[in-house]
Order: structure tokens, then C-alpha cells, then sequence
């Protein structure tokens, strides 16, 4: 069940001198990728095919998913009239194919893919906590914050399921740090950097990978605060049986921390190298 409705988002609030230009292609990039909410569930449902209870969770779970793309895609188009949502996602889906017909966890076990669940409910309820943090742009705020409630509440379901799993499949610390570890380091897959550039770049343009990937991470990071990267580790931890909080966890977040902002770096020099081949392309067409 939905916990919120889009008729709920103040949207006549919108103001457009308030749409920061650097979260726009973020925003837009999200919807794509939270519409893509079904296709998920229809993998889930493949790989969970003898537990009804948890298809009908991966089923409910979804629509929230799709009504964050829907959002989303809403808020994106007001700060973008160009931004044709329904055009970018069908290039999205046509470029990237989950395996809807698996019928075992890419993960290995289904305990291994619940822990690949919680590490993506971190992140995004981490990210749209951050974004809501950042923009002074009413409308996003709320929409943020009331998507950022509900993937900590799909961590919960997702977690509450793996435990049931984790009962029967006996996974060891090692194992799931490094499942979760594993799905961490992902964030740089095709998904996320084809959905930006699906959401931003013409129809037809040519998709670059790493500028695509570097595009996303280099604004995305910049709105992390130490306190978002401290909750989602504290999440990252309890997942795979680890104090949420103390010393380690803290050690944890600091170094985590640090790593993103080093990484976000790496993609700001992808950028302007990528700039400065553009202009010296420019120069020898001229």
C-alpha cells in the first residue's frame, strides 16, 4: 500500500528560480531508473518463484517504485520542459535488459540477493535524504523526503525477508560484506550511468560510458554530507550482522566518507579531460 499519493505533492509551490541546474540531470536520471520499478519485480518474482509472500512484497514494493519515477519525472519536466520522460524511458528500457527470466539470484543465494536489496534501499534513501538536504527548491524537497521514507521502509522489508532466508541459507559475515560490498561498488554499472544519459542527452546521441557515469557521480557526491554517509553505514552494517553503531561503524562512515569524495574527484578530471578533447575535436573541424 502507498504510503502517499502524488495529489499530496504541493505542487502549485514549484518555483522555478529555486531548480538548482546541477540537481535537474540528477532528478531526471532517478525517474528512470525508480520507474523501472516493475521490471525489478518481475525479476524478484522469477527468482522468489515458490514464496508467495514475498512476490506479493516485491509487487507492492514496485508500485512505490514506479509512483518515484512518476514523481520524479513530474518534477523534472517542470524544471525542464524539454524533457520528454516518457521518450527517455523507453530508450532506457530498451537499452537496459534485466534478466526477467532468471530463476536463481544473480547473487547466488536469495539471502545474497536480499542483501543486494538493503544495500540499494541504503543508497537511495541516503541520496534522496541528501538531495532534500541540499535544494531549496520546495516541491523537490517534499518529494525527496517523502521518497527517502519509503526506501528506508523497503530496507526494513527487504532486511526483515533476508533474515527469514538467512535462517535457512546460513550465510556468514564474510559472505554477505561481500555480497554488499559487491552491490556497493555497482553503482558504477550501466543502469545508472545510461539512465543519465537517456535523461540527458538528445535521442541518437552516441552514449559514452565513462563521461555518462562520470556526469552522475561528480554532482550526486557533491551532495552527500558526512551525517548521510554515518546513517547509511550504520544500515550497510546491520545487513550483514554488524553493529550499526559504535567505534567501527564510526571509522566506518569517516573512511567511507573520504572514499567518496575521492572518487568524486576522479570523475570531475573524466569531465574536463572530456571537455578539453571536445574543444580540441572543435578546433580541428575548424
Amino acid at each position: 500500500m502507498k504510503h502517499w499519493t502524488l495529489d499530496q505533492v504541493a505542487w502549485d509551490r514549484f518555483d522555478p528560480a529555486l531548480a538548482e541546474p546541477e540537481l535537474v540531470p540528477l532528478v531526471k536520471a532517478a525517474a528512470l531508473v525508480e520507474h523501472n520499478g516493475n521490471d525489478y519485480a518481475t525479476y524478484l518474482c522469477s527468482v522468489f518463484h515458490d514464496d508467495p509472500d514475498f512476490q506479493q512484497a516485491a509487487r507492492n514494493w514496485a508500485v512505490e517504485e514506479v509512483q518515484h519515477g512518476q514523481a520524479l519525472g513530474k518534477w523534472g519536466k517542470m524544471a525542464d520542459e524539454a524533457f520528454d520522460f516518457d521518450e527517455a524511458f523507453a530508450r532506457f528500457r530498451e537499452g537496459f535488459k534485466l534478466p526477467l527470466s532468471a530463476d536463481t539470484s544473480v547473487r547466488g543465494t536469495r539471502t545474497g540477493e536480499l542483501i543486494a536489496r538493503c544495500m540499494v534501499e541504503t543508497g537511495t534513501s541516503s541520496y534522496y535524504s541528501a538531495l532534500a538536504d541540499a535544494t531549496r527548491e520546495p516541491v523537490l524537497e517534499q518529494v525527496c523526503r517523502l521518497i527517502a521514507a519509503d526506501e528506508y521502509r523497503h530496507f526494513k522489508l527487504f532486511y526483515d525477508h533476508m533474515k527469514r532466508y538467512l535462517a535457512r541459507e546460513k550465510l556468514g559475515v564474510i559472505d554477505r560484506a561481500r555480497i554488499a560490498l559487491g552491490r556497493i561498488t555497482e553503482t558504477e554499472d550501466d543502469e545508472l550511468a545510461f539512465a543519465f544519459h537517456c535523461a540527458n542527452s538528445p535521442a541518437g546521441a552516441d552514449y559514452r560510458h565513462e563521461e555518462s557515469m562520470a556526469g552522475y557521480l561528480a554532482r550526486a557526491i557533491a551532495y552527500y554530507q558526512p551525517h548521510h554517509v554515518q546513517r547509511g553505514t550504520g544500515m550497510i552494517l546491520k545487513a550483514v550482522g554488524l553493529p550499526p553503531r559504535g567505534r567501527f561503524s564510526d571509522l566506518a562512515a569517516r573512511g567511507g566518507y573520504a572514499l567518496m569524495q575521492r572518487r568524486r574527484r576522479k570523475m570531475e578530471r573524466i569531465l574536463e579531460r572530456a571537455a578539453a578533447e571536445g574543444r580540441a575535436e572543435l578546433r580541428q573541424a575548424a
